[in-house]
């Protein structure tokens, strides 16, 4: 229940918070929430306060005379609290609460409505129908236009009796709704802190509208929703009528609310304090304060480019957005724009206010999927969040669609400059435009053959740490837009060599791969043979071409062609 507004009163509201009757709470009722954070946190919570009697509706006065009236006495009589209009309603002479509330023509408000949910289809008998802290006695024609609305905030009311309001919802409030309720500054806090105990107790509720509520049990408000409750509820801190509500309540119904004992619960859940543990020996101290100063919206700035370059037809390309903003009292909203606005997508459409006040950086993902060639742009534009409507920002989105490359198989040339410590490697370059090449290097070592690979902007690469103990190959590929060609040939470096690759002398090479090896031959050929170390022949072919690949069990084998017919030893891994 809030009555100042500047930072120097809000101040002295606070000293004057920490002399209020302190609520008192059973020993141990709250000791599960010890230690939990954030949802873990809010399931403790409702665990700890979900289990209360169950009330009937038409009895509610009579629950409300020990929960909802004015402390002191108006003419000798009693006065119902009603926090939707500032009507004395009086308890006058012998009427019992149900009399005074019928001749009164008040009436039983919801502030959560019960045409909001559904429990097995059931509305009318969920514990939520009668649990009092959904329900607040109300003046009936401020109830009657409240109707159904969700909270939000209005500055175009079509009702106002004072203290409520009633109207179509400012930009980033609603929910999609055509109208929301707003109360009372003084008494936001007081709904906020109701609001949170109806997602933390009911969040298996199947709800029907949408408007503030999601149907799961974390984080169970909507973006746009919690971050106003949580304002609400920082600029009402809790007063002692609700102190002395929550003493009422539970001598009627058995529970508490949590939100109101432990005013930071919600920032632990929802809010700036969701990475922290919630401690109840640490609660009783400061408070977070009310988010002070206009929003503001300080990267990106307005008029940038976000530029993907080019993507190949179907494929996806992202880019990190950097958002940095301060101040927000809402939800900020994303959404593209343009003849081209398909060809892009956002990681989301909406981000909550409370998760970029509380961040040096935000990071959002933009994604250009193409799905036609040609030069695509649209329009970002990031706005709500509370930001005055001059304050948006719109950047610009821009890509090239490529077709799908088709790619050739390379070819593999000899390597170059051979030496104990290296060699060059080397290949025909692309007849296409390419973006680079990709060098797989694979050493043939004692533990198995090692592959490698090696970025090069050339038709060569530099290769500086050769083992000239052992033998190593090579192929190459190309790569264009993410695509990458069939392996070329391979090119063999032998152990202790300076001359590698394809030998005029040495018409048949036998290069080792991951269970047995590749020909690489400078010409066809015939009456290929594989023999054991014992001399029996495991495999004949009549003819072999280069870059076939053998497939053997693990162990040594000699080969032999006719265009080479000494015996060729190799190991297969």
């Amino acid at each position: 229940m809030k009555h100042f507004f500047n930072s120097l009163i809000f101040t002295a509201a606070l000293i004057g918070a920490s002399q209020l009757a302190q609520a008192e709470y059973r020993p141990g009722y709250y000791d599960k929430m010890d230690g939990k954070s954030k949802e873990a946190l809010k399931a403790a919570a409702k665990e700890c306060v979900s289990s209360h009697t169950r009330l009937g509706y038409t009895d509610l006065p009579d629950y409300w005379i020990y929960t909802d009236i004015y402390p002191d006495l108006v003419n000798g009589s009693r006065r119902w609290w009603d926090m939707y209009s500032n009507n004395i309603y009086l308890i006058s002479g012998n009427q019992t609460p149900r009399s005074s509330f019928s001749a009164n023509r008040m009436q039983r408000e919801h502030s959560i409505p019960k045409s909001w949910w559904k429990k097995n289809n059931d509305v009318e008998y969920t514990p939520a129908y009668t649990d009092l802290w959904n329900l607040y006695p109300s003046d009936g024609p401020a109830n009657q236009a409240k109707s159904n609305y969700p909270f939000g905030l209005t500055d175009n009311p079509s009702y106002n009796n004072g203290l409520t309001k009633v109207g179509s919802p400012k930009t980033g409030y609603g929910g999609g709704a055509g109208k929301v309720f707003e109360p009372g500054d003084e008494y936001k806090g007081d709904f906020a802190r109701s609001i949170f105990y109806i997602a933390t107790v009911y969040d298996d509720l199947d709800w029907v509208y949408g408007y503030m509520f999601r149907t799961q049990t974390w984080p169970t408000l909507q973006p746009w929703a919690m971050d106003m409750l949580l304002q609400w509820a920082r600029q009402d801190p809790v007063s002692q009528k609700e102190i002395d509500r929550n003493e009422g309540v539970e001598s009627q119904q058995g529970n508490r609310n949590p939100f109101i004992d432990f005013p930071e619960l919600a920032e632990y859940i929802w809010g700036t304090r969701t990475t922290e543990v919630f401690r109840i020996s640490e609660q009783g101290g400061n408070v977070t304060p009310p988010i002070s100063g206009d929003p503001e919206l300080i990267r990106p700035e307005n008029g940038i480019e976000l530029a993907f370059g080019q993507v190949a037809v179907t494929q996806t390309a992202t880019r990190p957005l950097e958002i940095v903003a301060s101040n927000l009292t809402a939800p900020l909203s994303l959404r593209i724009s343009g003849s081209d606005r398909a060809q892009f997508s956002l990681e989301s459409n909406t981000i909550s206010a409370a998760d970029l006040n509380n961040s040096d950086v935000y990071h959002l993902n933009v994604y250009y999927n193409p799905k036609t060639t040609g030069n695509h742009s649209a329009t970002l534009s990031l706005y709500d969040g509370g930001l005055a409507p001059d304050k948006g920002v719109a950047i610009t989105l821009r890509g090239q669609a490529m077709a799908i490359p088709t790619l050739t198989k390379l070819e593999a040339l000899p390597a170059s400059d051979i030496s104990d410590t290296g060699y060059t490697a080397n290949w025909v370059a692309a007849p296409q435009t390419v973006d680079y090449y990709v060098i797989t290097r694979v050493q043939y070592t004692a533990d198995g053959p090692q592959a490698s690979t090696i970025i090069s902007d050339t038709n060569s690469a530099e290769i500086s740490d050769r083992d000239v103990a052992i033998d190593e190959s090579y192929t190459v590929q190309s790569s264009r837009l993410g695509y990458l060609s069939e392996p070329s040939n391979s090119i063999m470096v032998s152990a202790g060599s300076s001359v590698a690759g394809i030998m005029k002398s040495q018409p048949l090479t036998l290069a080792p791969v991951e269970g047995g090896f590749t020909l690489i031959v400078d010409q066809p050929q015939t009456n290929l043979r594989v023999f054991d170390l014992t001399g029996r022949c495991l495999l004949f072919k009549e003819s072999a071409a280069g870059g076939e690949t053998i497939m053997l069990p693990f162990g040594v084998y000699i080969v032999t062609t006719d265009q080479n017919p000494a015996p060729l030893k190799t190991v297969v891994y």
